[in-house]
């Protein structure tokens, strides 16, 4: 019957761990969606805004206040926004992708088979 506690607590520390990390990805994974939605938007916008006459009123929405301002104005910032969301999307791929690394290295290490 002793035996049989450390076993016990030990499958419960295991799969504690194993949740740990699939919760993490499972963020992870969700981070990079909601960065990809983001970056297509700007995607977008810049595509539409685009051809438009510099000199052309448009809006923009900064820390929910909406704004009017020209293409000329808008054009550089979404630009330069877009990019540093590129960034960032390629940031989190490389935490997921090692998150995920670690994971299968962990799953070795204690020989778990899913």
């Amino acid at each position: 019957m002793a035996q049989t506690q450390p076993n016990a607590k030990k499958q419960q520390d295991l799969q504690q761990q194993y949740t740990t990390y699939k919760n993490s990805l499972q963020q992870l994974a969700q981070r990079i969606g909601d960065v990809e939605q983001e970056t297509e938007e700007h995607k977008l916008v810049l595509e539409t805004l685009s051809p438009l006459p510099q000199d052309r009123k448009c809006f923009r929405m900064i820390n929910g206040v909406l704004v009017e301002r020209t293409v000329k104005d808008v054009m550089p910032a979404l630009a330069t926004n877009s990019e540093g969301l590129k960034k960032v999307l390629d940031d989190l791929v490389k935490q997921y992708k090692r998150q995920q690394e670690e994971m299968e290295q962990w799953k070795v290490c204690v020989t778990v088979f899913i």
